[in-house]
């Protein structure tokens, strides 16, 4: 192999810097296009980048690089503020009011769920918190005596089998939503057996035991689905907040406040996100003539405003769960199906075919956390 090492090149008077009219080339490739780094600062994603290229997100401070053909976020770790609610194994639990089935998949590629195992007893219309090592479903428990017993399941997401009790909810309820920080889950809404609730509890994940009230959404409300950054925990749509979405800051227990809206009002839906960003798919918005059932529209968490539209799934559906790795979410699509959806978070667009679950189901709950 011949190697040439050149310090210094000048014109031939020897005063500057030589003008090479035709070019240089390196193994046929022009010198202008070999090892050449990309990067770009701007509010949206850059066009045609190639894999290695960094860009900085500016409208949601989040540095980006490009691979695999997609677009990924730099974690910055814990110390600098890093996510640790969710990992790479998604979880879905709850697919029906008489199964107990828990099934587990690996985010990171497509394929179809695996079995996980049981969880305490049978139901649905669930809602699920995680600190990235352990997943918490409030579940209503049995009807007895004109009340629901307010059941919380949990699982150690890197450890397949059935789950445990971990405590009570403070109002035995069904269809809340969930939102975590890492440390805190919170569960807001549901229903009751009076009808729609606006409580909201909270627990520490990581210690069993009864949850503690922290305060009230912004009205009664049941089928709202949450999710969270660092700091704040949103709860969008239902059946009384319509195309409404609340939040709360997840550190400090107190009432809810108006965030924004939604495209449209809608029920039976998802959503999950990242670190800046929560998608929310499908339901049912009978406002829209159905038509709308495979749109999904996000919101910047750190910012109140409403919603943008990001795409459509790969079909028309309801009754959903949802889970993420802050890269990539997955939508069951619910309904009686067992089919799931999944798109690249930061990047907008429609979503692909991800797998099947074991079973088919209505009105399950996603979550994630660490394989291993």
């Amino acid at each position: 192999m011949t190697q040439i090492k050149v310090d210094t090149i000048t014109d031939a008077a020897g005063t500057g810097k030589p003008d090479l009219s035709d070019g240089v080339t390196v193994n046929s490739s022009a010198l202008s296009s070999v090892n050449v780094a990309q990067y770009t600062s701007s509010a949206s994603e850059p066009s045609s980048p190639k894999n290695g290229a960094l860009w900085w997100d500016s409208a949601n401070s989040k540095p980006m690089i490009y691979v695999a053909d997609e677009w990924k976020e730099i974690e910055l770790g814990a110390s600098a503020g890093g996510a640790v609610w969710y990992g790479d194994r998604g979880i879905f639990a709850g697919f029906s009011s008489s199964d107990d089935t828990i099934n587990y998949l690996d985010i990171t590629t497509t394929g179809n769920a695996t079995d996980f195992g049981n969880l305490t007893e049978n139901g649905h219309y669930l809602a699920s918190v995680s600190n990235g090592t352990r997943v918490l479903f409030s579940r209503a428990g049995v009807y007895s005596s004109g009340s629901y017993a307010g059941n919380i399941d949990y699982i150690t997401t890197a450890t397949t089998g059935d789950a445990s009790d971990f405590g009570d909810l403070t109002f035995g309820r069904q269809q809340s939503g969930g939102a975590s920080d890492g440390t805190y889950g919170v569960f807001g809404g549901g229903f009751g057996p009076s009808g729609n609730v606006d409580v909201i509890d909270y627990v520490t994940i990581a210690t069993t035991g009864d949850a503690t009230d922290f305060g009230d959404m912004t009205a009664s409300n049941s089928q709202s689905e949450g999710w969270s950054d660092a700091t704040r925990g949103v709860f969008a749509g239902g059946s009384a907040l319509g195309n409404g979405i609340d939040y709360i800051t997840i550190a400090t227990p107190s009432n809810a406040s108006d965030f924004g809206d939604l495209l449209f009002a809608v029920t039976q839906h998802a959503a999950t996100g990242d670190t800046t960003r929560v998608c929310i798919a499908g339901g049912y918005a009978p406002s829209q003539s159905n038509t709308t059932e495979n749109t999904i529209q996000y919101i910047t968490t750190a910012t109140t405003g409403n919603a943008t539209d990001f795409g459509d799934l790969t079909g028309r559906t309801r009754r959903m769960g949802a889970c993420s790795n802050a890269t990539r979410a997955i939508f069951h699509k619910g309904y009686a199906t067992n089919a799931m959806d999944y798109i690249t978070i930061q990047t907008l667009g429609n979503a692909a075919d991800f797998g099947d679950t074991t079973i088919a189901g209505s009105y399950m709950t996603g979550g994630s956390g660490a394989a291993a």
